[in-house]
């Protein structure tokens, strides 16, 4: 099992907010708005998962989705 106290005390992700849930869920909350056109572009603020690695996971796609959107953004 992953070491939860760890995970509470360090910033895991930068960014985001980590909340564990009475369930065991990882809850991953993003610090600041993403622009609006990320939003458009499907990027979530709020994400879950069932372990660390797997929300950190679907934390990196929806920053990976805010940067495409960005570029998409200045190439217009």
């Amino acid at each position: 099992m992953e070491d939860i106290r760890r995970i509470l005390v360090e910033p895991a992700i930068p960014g985001w907010r980590l909340i564990i849930s009475d369930k065991g869920r990882f809850w991953a909350i993003r610090r600041r708005s993403f622009p609006r056109g990320a939003l458009r572009a499907g990027a979530e603020p709020t994400v879950d998962a069932d372990t660390f690695e797997e929300v950190r996971a679907v934390v990196e796609r929806q920053e990976e989705i805010a940067r495409q959107a960005a570029v998409q953004g200045t190439a217009s």
